[in-house]
């Protein structure tokens, strides 16, 4: 997740978009592959596993989408204003395609599986549009291309789980991963479209899970994050049955692995998050003490329109079992969708009050806009203002800056464990990681390198950052 930041609405689509830039590999005559990640983290991770059977195919990684053979984007269709970059996006490759008409353009992920054969109608310089389930395929799309075809493939899977692809790690510092545990989503909240472009939910074999964690802590890897739509579901049984795995003794076995190996997890819903695994995450210190726990609202019948299966009262009640089994320290962010379909005045201050029970660390907030295709936009009507969506998100944004700042504070005059992940963005003189909760910290370099544990004595903060120094 991105740490302490508060989403404006300008960027509210997604988590964050980023272009691979890696160290060209490969020499002679190889294909060249040039590929960006849009939306959540889990696009993030498939596009290291595309380039992983990309590169098993003899294909290298440019940074430099000129010098590519191949131009891949990973797909958002979360929000209306994630689809538009990526059109926007593709425009900037129309002078190329043009010079170099053999270059192959592809649409993957999220938004090629919701527009399927209409993407390559609408965008002429489309080649190829490949759903989440249908990465193997890529290179017989590709030779479909060279066959002078444009071509599709956007079949979703009940069993796929890239089990067997070790990811090549893109972007990566070095030091913390993602580990994708399942895909997919059963849940059919009302504005969601992920349930349709990501197909149903099945959970990873347990086994190549804990091998790709061993792996990557044997590469000096520091910190996995578990990825999954919903975490919490995730169960898996061998074929004889003899073994079943729930998500509290996944994050167990995972903490195992080694003390030295930090352990995050992302993401949790409220109507399945366990006391167990409450247990289980206050038993290993390397199991990082944050979660993220969507709220989308604090009103229960908004609740019930959006489908989220649980009730204000249920979400307090997690949140009050995180406080008493994780203490007040434990992080806790959240999603909020401001002026869902038919929300009041009163119900909109329900979620500000919600906010004021929490006091989250940090949250993602959004602007409700409808999606074609999800049951919102078959049975519902947008009917509340676009000023006064601006309006209440605004609100909820002014709020959680207030609680973010107040809940910083609380760690001033006190050491923190942070791992470090880098230099700080302003300065080379700085480091910075994160600590248990999940909140950057920034603090003089000294002799320090990245993928260090250093103790940081918080001397003060912002909203977004914890300063410190560090100590013996």
């Amino acid at each position: 997740m991105r740490s302490l930041e508060i989403l404006k609405d300008e960027d509210k689509e997604a988590l964050e978009v980023a272009r691979i830039s890696v160290d060209e590999t490969g020499k002679e005559s190889k294909k060249k592959l040039y590929i960006e990640s849009y939306g959540c983290q889990m696009n993030f991770s498939d596009s290291e596993i595309v380039t992983s059977i990309l590169q098993e195919q003899g294909y290298a990684t440019t940074s430099q989408y000129e010098e590519a053979d191949v131009i891949l984007l990973n797909t958002c269709a979360i929000r209306e204003n994630a689809e538009q970059k990526v059109r926007n996006r593709l425009k900037n490759f129309t002078p190329l395609k043009k010079k170099k008409p053999q270059v192959v353009v592809g649409v993957l992920g999220c938004m090629a599986e919701r527009l399927k054969t209409k993407f390559l109608e609408e965008e002429k310089i489309v080649d190829v549009v490949a759903g989440p389930d249908s990465y193997r395929d890529l290179p017989n799309l590709f030779s479909e291309v060279d066959e002078g075809q444009k071509a599709i493939n956007v079949f979703l899977s009940r069993d796929e789980t890239y089990a067997d692809i070790t990811p090549v790690r893109l972007n990566s510092n070095g030091v913390t991963a993602f580990v994708s545990i399942m895909r997919g989503c059963d849940n059919m909240c009302s504005f969601c479209v992920v349930p349709f472009t990501r197909g149903r939910e099945r959970s990873r074999d347990v086994h190549s899970i804990l091998k790709e964690c061993q792996e990557l802590f044997d590469n000096n890897f520091k910190e996995v994050t578990l990825l999954g739509q919903n975490v919490d579901s995730y169960k898996w049984s061998s074929e004889d049955g003899a073994e079943t795995v729930n998500f509290a003794q996944l994050l167990e076995r995972v903490a195992l692995i080694s003390p030295e190996l930090r352990v995050r997890f992302s993401t949790s819903h409220p109507k399945d998050i366990t006391d167990e695994v409450l247990h289980t995450m206050k038993k290993y210190e390397n199991i990082c003490n944050y979660i993220h726990l969507p709220a989308q609202s604090g009103n229960s019948r908004v609740l019930k329109v959006m489908n989220r299966t649980y009730d204000r009262e249920w979400y307090l009640n997690r949140i009050d079992a995180i406080r008493a089994i994780l203490g007040e320290e434990c992080g806790i962010s959240h999603d909020l969708i401001a002026g869902f379909c038919t929300e009041t005045e009163d119900e909109h201050k329900d979620t500000l009050s919600l906010m004021e029970y929490v006091k989250y660390d940090y949250g993602y907030m959004f602007a409700y806009s409808e999606r074609p295709g999800t049951p919102a936009a078959k049975k519902l009507v947008d009917d509340i203002p676009e000023d006064v969506k601006k309006r209440r998100l605004n609100e909820i944004i002014a709020l959680q800056q207030q609680h973010s700042l107040a809940r910083n504070q609380m760690s001033i005059g006190k050491v923190q464990k942070v791992l470090v992940e880098g230099f700080s963005k302003r300065s080379d003189d700085f480091l910075q990681g994160r600590n248990d909760q999940n909140k950057v910290v920034v603090f003089p370099k000294l002799n320090f390198q990245k993928g260090d544990y250093v103790n940081v004595l918080i001397k003060e903060c912002t909203a977004a950052t914890l300063i410190g120094e560090s100590v013996v």
